[in-house]
């Protein structure tokens, strides 16, 4: 079903990753044109649903080519028009991969941000949403963690995206204009739920992985809390901030969260999800939970009601329901391996194309 859209036309970079791979068909089911640039890394498959969809164009390339960045938001010499607006998901994903290869993570999430926004802006772009991440905040004491909360990254993944969240305001505010892009940040919770590019290295998915694939659940520490979102709130999320009033979300950012849950209740929840499923003909995993000890219990936290006061945003889908999403989809054979196979686990791919 197609709507009246404000940004007909979109560039959605890193649009083949876990989010991506949920929010372009999506996207595309409602009537947007969609550019996407990525790197592929772990194939096109994701987008096997809607690559042959005739307002889908896909460009195989890296953010830090910026003659490729310039045609990928503006099409300039190309006989095609440039996008209206552009989502910024791509980026090397968690601490682990900036571990790995602290070079290729610098240079890919923070180095190359300036000359995407620069392209954005010269191109007359209308709206830039970026994706930052939660974990700007660091660990906070106080139960309520809003977006003027005093902002403590603690790696130099979260530190990259708390600069590039800075340089899109100065970058917007200094171009200035009555046709201004207009610049909105989203700080999502820790994304959970089933998508064709799966990614079962999140504290959810894991979870449920190892209680499907094991019986069994490593629980360290468990007093951690974690804040949750399914995947299908956070394409809503999307679709939301792309139609708001720029009056409403010019400059702003926005925390995306439903729950928050310590990780020891989170596999509570997966056993009980995966028991309540057992039948004669689908039996429930017995899953065993074995808590540890660990010496890092941060917990991370956030309260999201500013989006719904605002804008009227209501995530929708629960924890269980990632489960429960994720569980059907491994018994219907779309997850192969899913502990070993490193499709599902950055860090285990990035050592695969770096040789590592």
């Amino acid at each position: 079903m197609e709507h009246a859209m404000k940004h007909p036309s979109i560039l959605v970079t890193g649009g083949a990753g876990y989010v991506g791979s949920a929010l372009v068909p999506r996207l595309l089911h409602l009537g947007y044109r969609v550019r996407v640039l990525d790197l592929f890394w772990y194939g096109r498959e994701a987008l096997a649903s809607c690559v042959e969809h005739p307002r889908l164009e896909l460009i195989e390339g890296d953010l830090r080519d910026r003659e490729l960045v310039n045609r990928a938001v503006g099409g300039a010499g190309e006989g095609r028009p440039g996008v209206d607006a552009v989502l910024h998901l791509a980026c090397i994903s968690n601490d682990p991969s900036f571990e790995l290869a602290p070079t290729l993570g610098r240079s890919i999430n923070l180095d190359s941000f300036p000359g995407l926004v620069e392209a954005s802006l010269r191109s007359g772009v209308k709206r830039f949403i970026y994706a930052s991440s939660s974990s700007i905040y660091g660990v906070k004491k106080e139960p309520r963690v809003q977006e003027d909360a005093s902002p403590d990254p603690l790696t130099d993944y979260s530190r990259f995206k708390l600069q590039c969240e800075q340089t899109l305001l100065e970058m917007c505010s200094a171009a200035g204009g009555p046709e201004a892009t207009v610049p909105i940040i989203v700080r999502p919770a820790t994304v959970c739920g089933y998508a064709p590019r799966l990614r079962l290295d999140l504290t959810v998915n894991i979870l449920t992985a190892h209680a499907l694939e094991r019986g069994l659940i490593r629980v360290f520490g468990g007093s951690q809390l974690r804040p949750n979102l399914h995947i299908k709130d956070m394409v809503a999320a999307y679709e939301c901030l792309l139609e708001a009033p720029a009056e409403k979300v010019h400059g702003e950012a926005f925390n995306i969260g439903y729950e928050n849950f310590a990780v020891g209740d989170i596999a509570d929840k997966v056993r009980s999800v995966l028991a309540a499923e057992g039948s004669q003909d689908k039996p429930g995993a017995e899953v065993e939970i074995r808590v540890e000890p660990s010496d890092d219990l941060r917990s991370y936290h956030i309260d999201s009601s500013k989006v719904r006061r605002v804008l009227g945003f209501i995530p929708r889908h629960t924890l269980e329901d990632a489960v429960r999403d994720l569980a059907a989809a491994y018994r219907a054979g779309k997850i192969m391996d899913p502990l070993e196979n490193p499709r599902y686990h950055n860090i285990r791919r990035m050592k695969e194309i770096l040789g590592g």
